[in-house]
C-alpha cells in the first residue's frame, strides 16, 4: 500500500512539476516565417521544357551513326539539375549535362546518338532524369533501318 501510495506521489509530482511552462510562449515568430519560407520554396520545381520531344531521322542505311541536339529550357521556378540520362538499349547513347545547375529561364542541350541498328521502324527512348515534380521526362528518336544489301 505505502509503494502504490508513493508511486502516485511521483507521478503526480512529475506532472505538476513538468508542465509548468507554456510551449507555444516559447516558439519565436521569426522561426515561424523562416519555416513557412522554406516550405514555399520546396513547393516550387524545375520543369523541363524540350522544343521538341520526338526526332525523326528518316530513312538511314544500317550500321549509318546519326546524332541530333535536343534543346530544353527550365521552364520552372527552382534550379534544374539533370541526374541521368539512359536510353532504351545501348544502341542510343545520351550526353548531357550531368548535376550542372540551370537556372530558371536557362537553357541546355542533350546530344542523342543511334548507331543505326535494327531493321525497319525503329523507335528508341531516353530517359531523363532530373530534380523535377515527376523526377522523369522521356524523348524520343525514330528512323526507318533500310536492310544491308549483303542480307538476303
Amino acid at each position: 500500500m505505502k509503494k502504490t501510495i508513493l508511486m502516485f506521489a511521483a507521478v503526480g509530482a512529475m506532472l505538476f512539476t513538468g508542465c509548468k511552462d507554456n510551449a507555444s510562449d516559447k516558439v519565436k515568430a521569426e522561426n515561424v516565417e523562416a519555416a513557412e519560407d522554406r516550405d514555399a520554396k520546396e513547393t516550387n520545381y524545375p520543369e523541363i521544357t524540350f522544343e521538341e520531344s520526338e526526332f525523326d531521322f528518316g530513312n538511314i542505311a544500317k550500321g549509318t551513326n546519326v546524332e541530333h541536339v535536343f534543346k530544353f529550357t527550365n521552364t520552372g521556378d527552382a534550379p534544374l539539375v539533370i541526374t541521368n540520362a539512359s536510353s532504351s538499349c545501348g544502341c542510343t547513347v545520351p550526353t548531357y549535362p550531368k548535376n550542372e545547375t540551370i537556372a530558371p529561364g536557362e537553357s541546355g542541350e542533350m546530344l542523342v546518338k543511334f548507331n543505326g541498328s535494327g531493321n525497319g521502324q525503329v523507335t528508341k527512348t531516353v530517359t531523363v532524369s532530373a530534380n523535377t515534380e515527376t523526377g522523369k521526362e522521356q524523348i524520343k528518336i525514330k528512323a526507318f533501318v533500310e536492310a544491308d544489301e549483303n542480307e538476303s
